[in-house]
């Protein structure tokens, strides 16, 4: 008995070392990226990043309580948005034009979020899709501020790889705050309220500010990813920052990484980021439905993600450190 559970521990023990080891190796590549890479790999890595930023904000609110939302976009568009207005009619320099995208984004995620996270289940995910829909249009009529529908021009800069860092910076931060939830008993806590509300309330949580804290946090990020797009693109308009496959993109990485998890939107994000590229490579015609395909297999074959699936076989510690 104790040889084959010896063996396992040791499996177990080699997998966590592979892991761990995939993941520095991992970080290494892309903190290098910007010296040694090309243009090319240096916006496509970056795409990813904020691929990242989006799914790790959103896992925020939606992996750790249960309220999926439909309508992350709107946080990413108000960040852009937020910061390209800010630097266009304001001439504010564009770190704190960035900084005040994160905050107007997290502003309006707690207006918007005291009534609408008084909704559950499907009723809070229609909700947050109409919110999303109702700013973008609101945007595309602010005409004189936004410029509408023919988009806003922010003044052209070779910032690439600034824009680079400063989106490494809120990816690592995300994930940093989301490793001190999962193992604060405030994650705890918020797990509570995506098993049971009503039990986690009567209970003594004090759900509905913990709620508004998350959904507010989980806006913060999208919205300085949303400012750092718009700087570096130089160009937005509203069909593409408030696009409501950023949010369904989000919500697969997050899904096939591990919801609820650190470290599940980073490796969903890489993962689906890569597979993505490579079908639109080889299959430039149909590779949005070979996207959506996988999407579905993800979600029949993997519900709990890769972090899930790691765990069942020992790889890494079923913790929610992880």
């Amino acid at each position: 008995m104790a040889g084959p559970l010896i063996a396992d521990q040791r499996a177990a023990a080699r997998g966590q070392r592979i892991y761990a080891m995939l993941l520095a190796v991992t970080a290494g590549v892309i903190m290098v990226i910007p010296a040694f890479g090309s243009n090319y790999t240096k916006t496509f890595v970056m795409q990813g990043l904020m691929s990242c930023a989006l799914a790790g904000s959103w896992n925020l609110i939606s992996g750790f309580t249960g309220y999926v939302s439909f309508g992350h976009a709107a946080f990413f568009g108000i960040g852009s948005y937020a910061a390209g207005i800010a630097i266009v009619h304001g001439g504010i320099p564009a770190p704190l034009a960035i900084a005040i995208a994160g905050a107007a984004a997290a502003a309006v995620g707690l207006t918007f979020g005291y009534p609408a996270l008084r909704l559950r289940g499907p009723y809070f995910a229609v909700g947050m899709l109409g919110v999303a829909e109702a700013i973008r249009v609101a945007v595309t009529v602010a005409e004189p501020v936004t410029g509408g529908g023919k988009g806003l021009v922010l003044p052209p800069e070779d910032v690439l790889d600034a824009a680079y860092y400063a989106m490494l910076a809120v990816v690592t931060t995300t994930v940093l705050v989301t490793y001190r939830v999962a193992t604060l008993p405030v994650g705890l806590r918020l797990l509570a309220i995506r098993e049971d509300e009503v039990a986690a309330e009567m209970n003594g949580i004090q759900v509905t500010r913990l709620k508004l804290g998350a959904f507010a946090v989980s806006a913060l990020f999208a919205g300085l990813a949303g400012g750092i797009y718009a700087w570096q693109i130089s160009y937005i308009d509203p069909g593409t920052v408030f696009a409501g496959s950023l949010t369904v993109r989000a919500i697969a990485m997050t899904m096939l990484g591990g919801q609820g998890t650190v470290f599940g939107p980073v490796v969903g994000s890489i993962l689906l980021s890569g597979i993505s590229e490579a079908l639109w490579t080889r299959f430039p015609f149909i590779h949005t439905a070979l996207s959506g395909v996988l999407i579905v297999a993800i979600v029949l074959f993997l519900p709990g993600g890769i972090t899930q699936f790691l765990q069942n076989r020992g790889w890494i510690p079923r913790s929610r450190r992880l």
